[in-house]
């Protein structure tokens, strides 16, 4: 039988240092799972959502009865995310309930979610599925469920990735800089040469950047009308500057402004009004076909790294993503890259003239002697190079 349950305060701290509140309780009695849930702003909030689950999963509860939809509403209720990304999970969770929202969680079947998925567009289903996979996992947390209905039979693949159409060379990125004037054209020269994303570039202020180190750094993101944290862990991170972002930014209009890059107004940009306004109009102008997006800057700087034969390693680290999703959505943008490959295998084969075969030739044995055998010699010792970068020798012509 469940336990009374227990509200405590966590050790953990909300963003701005107030105290957070969970509550656990105990499913089947002493040395059985005890699920706990935290995030509660007062101990009141806690309380009244643990009364809740007793209730339900007590004698006589809501246990057996209580529906996907009733689930998804409570689960969302106590989800701790930003306001922007508790809209979207309701939205995506929105696409279950309209079909399965009455139908009670303990009835719900694989057969059921896997038909359900079908019903989804194709552009949203992934994302969807794994929407309600997430709040599925919860309820069999809480002791709602055995398993996951989401999960077992249903296959989620993950749908094509939309064709990247990054900027084939500077000067077409010059010409575009040129129609949106000294306000935004560095600001685009600068974008490519970073691969910061759109929100990652208009949340940045001046003190952001280090010009005696190089680098600027990503801190903050601006979206939807407001400064928030950078998408990841991996997100926050600094970025080298190289010959043209500081170009870029020795272009900028004089300004009292902190913004690196502000609107007209000197206010924080837009990105749907920036798009809208600005960026199509420019590219039309500038006669760009077709005509891409912003994030195709970001996609043009990865395709540029990866030619230029900078490892996918430290793309990734410029970047803020994983090497996997660099292998997966930029990788194959670098046409020429087995070129370059090639051609700095065959400068080192050049250069330092290594026998790459297999087994070395067959040396002709030495004849046996009557001499008594001596003491192996000590091997002479040779000064190596142990520098990075071999030192440059100059060869003279065999034509001169």
């Amino acid at each position: 039988m469940i336990q009374h349950g227990q509200v405590f305060k966590l050790k953990t701290k909300g963003p701005e240092g107030q105290p957070l509140w969970a509550y656990r309780y105990r499913l089947e009695g002493r040395g059985s799972e005890r699920p706990q849930v935290g995030g509660f702003a007062t101990r009141a909030e806690a309380e009244k959502a643990l009364r809740k689950v007793i209730d339900r999963l007590g004698p006589g509860g809501g246990r057996a009865t209580i529906t996907l939809a009733e689930f998804v509403d409570e689960y969302l209720e106590m989800h701790q995310a930003a306001p922007v990304t508790v809209a979207k999970l309701r939205w995506l969770l929105g696409k279950a309930t309209a079909v399965l929202g009455e139908k009670r969680l303990a009835d719900l079947s694989p057969r059921d979610v896997y038909a359900c998925r079908l019903t989804v567009p194709e552009g949203h289903r992934f994302e969807a599925t794994q929407a309600l996979r997430q709040v599925l996992n919860c309820a069999v947390a809480w002791g709602l469920l055995d398993f996951n209905p989401a999960k077992l039979g249903v296959p989620n693949p993950a749908r094509r990735a939309k064709e990247k159409r990054p900027f084939e060379t500077w000067q077409q990125l010059e010409a575009l800089a040129a129609q949106l004037g000294p306000l935004y054209g560095p600001m685009v020269i600068f974008t490519a040469a970073t691969g910061l994303r759109p929100s990652e570039l208009f949340g940045l202020d001046k003190r952001d950047v280090d010009r005696q180190l190089g680098v600027v750094y990503v801190r903050r993101a601006y979206a939807n009308g407001r400064i928030k944290h950078t998408k990841t862990r991996l997100s926050t991170r600094a970025v080298p500057l190289q010959a043209k972002a500081l170009e870029a930014l020795d272009r900028l209009p004089a300004s009292d402004n902190p913004i690196l890059f502000p609107n007209m107004r000197g206010g924080r940009i837009d990105f749907r009004i920036f798009g809208r306004k600005h960026w199509r109009p420019a590219q039309i102008k500038a006669g760009i076909d077709p005509v891409r997006g912003l994030y195709d800057l970001r996609h043009t700087y990865a395709t540029f790294a990866l030619r230029a034969g900078v490892p996918v390693f430290a793309v990734s680290r410029f970047m803020g993503t994983s090497i996997a999703m660099i292998d997966r959505h930029y990788g194959h943008l670098a046409n020429d890259s087995r070129d370059h490959a090639v051609a700095l295998l065959d400068a080192l084969a050049f250069e330092r003239a290594v026998d790459a075969a297999w087994t070395s030739p067959p040396r002709p044995a030495r004849p046996l002697n009557q001499r008594s055998s001596r003491p192996p010699r000590k091997p002479r010792r040779r000064v190596v190079d142990a520098r990075w970068t071999p030192r440059l020798v100059s060869v003279a012509s065999t034509d001169d």
